[in-house]
């Protein structure tokens, strides 16, 4: 007889894995993985070798003897790179190494929420960080968003509206710049303005800006917290679309008032060592080499995968070019259910993001679809396009032709 533990669990688990990982599909469009030819294996095989015959011993020191915060040399790193192209000035007492922004998330989130606290987000946001938000128990409020991102009169509308009622909102949650899915940047104009209606409402601002780096068309604007001038703003990057998704590296940045209230909540000893050490070496001399060519192959992935859903679903996909990233959000007409795409399309090897996922309100991601391009060869986005296509059509009719017909 089998140990029944059932009856053991705390209640409200999240549903349990369908089955154990096996492997990936031949069409892999979801997920934040990158490229993988330009992770720079053998530049990091010896810097690892390097580093851990300069000072490996320190790996005997939980913190790697620099303290909770994490790895000396890669707070420092972070406070320059910040400095230069955030125009982001902090010091090293304000960065908090943490394993991976999910990480960065939890420990914000559990900081401030409990069941019934209101968040307000861009309608369409990181799946990943609305889950948590909404397994936290609290009330998510998504917020309109046009080409230039988050909009503000929608954001005031929404706030006063909140005021009149008695509620107060823990935190706005935005991803500004390279925003995930629809690649919106903010404007420096918005990020301004923001801060006048966080302080106008005396309500903090969480920004996520783990795709900043990638942005490859335009000037990259200063950080919503390099503007700010209240002290309002919590920030956090990540190195994982940056060197690789394998290295569970991201950071917080924040006044020492919120550091020293997270550290207590950070119980895991420590980040991982290893990873912080070998990124702070790559990161010193390889930084913007290694970032300036993964943006280049990325830019020409991403236009591969936009020329062939022009080809093969023509004018039913919606979607605008995205101004870096990994990702391209597409809208489908309304007869289409993304969330039974996707599984008809799974059982033929392509997997997607439905875009139920990827919004605050479900029903406003019915008839969208979010697909990495970042992973997958330039072969494998043409062919998985065009089966995509293929499948769509002859699950819903969409598109009538699946082939050849142009974007007006």
């Amino acid at each position: 007889m089998t140990f029944e533990f059932g009856s053991l669990f705390r209640p409200r688990l999240p549903a349990a894995a369908a089955a154990p990982f096996a492997g990936y599909p031949k069409y892999y469009f979801v997920g934040g993985n990158n490229d993988a030819d330009t992770v720079p294996t053998k530049k990091l095989g010896e810097i690892a070798k390097a580093v851990l015959e300069r000072e490996g011993s320190i790996l005997a020191l939980y913190g790697v003897g620099h303290g909770p915060q994490g790895y000396l040399p890669l707070r420092q790193f972070i406070a320059k790179t910040l400095h230069q192209k955030a125009a982001l000035a902090c010091h090293v007492d304000e960065i908090l190494v943490t394993s991976g922004s999910l990480q960065a998330l939890d420990l914000v989130n559990n900081l401030f929420l409990e069941p019934g606290d209101t968040v307000l987000a861009e309608e369409a946001s990181y799946g990943g960080a609305v889950s948590r938000l909404k397994a936290l128990g609290a009330n998510v409020i998504g917020i309109d968003m046009d080409e230039d991102g988050m909009r503000m009169d929608h954001l005031r509308q929404v706030l006063a509206d909140l005021k009149r009622h008695g509620i107060r909102p823990k935190f706005i949650y935005t991803i500004p710049t390279v925003q995930n899915p629809s690649g919106t940047v903010l404007t420096t104009a918005r990020r301004l303005e923001l801060l006048e209606i966080a302080e106008l409402f005396e309500i903090p601002i969480f920004e996520d800006d783990c795709y900043a780096d990638l942005l490859w068309e335009g000037e990259r604007p200063p950080a919503i917290r390099a503007l700010d001038k209240t002290g309002r703003v919590i920030y956090c990057g990540s190195f994982s679309k940056l060197i690789a998704p394998g290295f569970r590296v991201g950071y917080i940045v924040a006044d020492w008032r919120i550091i020293a209230q997270i550290l207590p909540t950070k119980k895991d000893g420590g980040s991982g060592a290893l990873e912080q050490m070998v990124l702070a070496e790559f990161a010193a001399s390889e930084f913007d080499q290694h970032v300036a060519k993964l943006s280049g192959v990325l830019r020409d992935k991403c236009q591969v995968m936009a020329d062939a859903l022009e080809e093969h679903f023509g004018t039913t996909a919606e979607f605008a070019m995205p101004k870096g990233g990994i990702f391209i959000w597409i809208t489908l007409p309304d007869i289409v259910n993304t969330s039974e795409l996707a599984k008809a399309a799974l059982a033929e090897g392509v997997e997607i993001n439905p875009g139920a996922e990827w919004v605050v309100d479900p029903a406003t991601g019915k008839n969208r679809m979010r697909l990495c391009f970042a992973s997958p060869s330039k072969q494998q986005i043409r062919d998985g396009v065009k089966l995509l296509a293929e499948i769509c059509h002859r699950e819903t009719g969409v598109p009538v032709r699946s082939a050849n017909v142009a974007r007006p």
